[in-house]
């Protein structure tokens, strides 16, 4: 894993298609702004994994041999 500094409105870059922003700082919490293509899907982790059981159990279901 990469850990990155930034201050509020510092900027990343994922390859050249994707920028992320420190939009703001309260305390504990960051917000951060998330610049990509529409095409590459952005979840939350605890949603991407709730999309990921969703579709495996949807998937062994619709299976007659698994």
């Amino acid at each position: 894993m990469l850990l990155l500094s930034r201050r509020h409105n510092g900027r990343i870059m994922i390859g050249d298609d994707i920028q992320i922003t420190v939009a703001d700082i309260r305390g504990t919490k960051v917000t951060i702004g998330i610049d990509a293509p529409v095409d590459i899907p952005i979840h939350r982790k605890e949603v991407y994994d709730a999309i990921k059981r969703k579709a495996q159990s949807g998937d062994s279901s619709n299976n007659p041999e698994g």
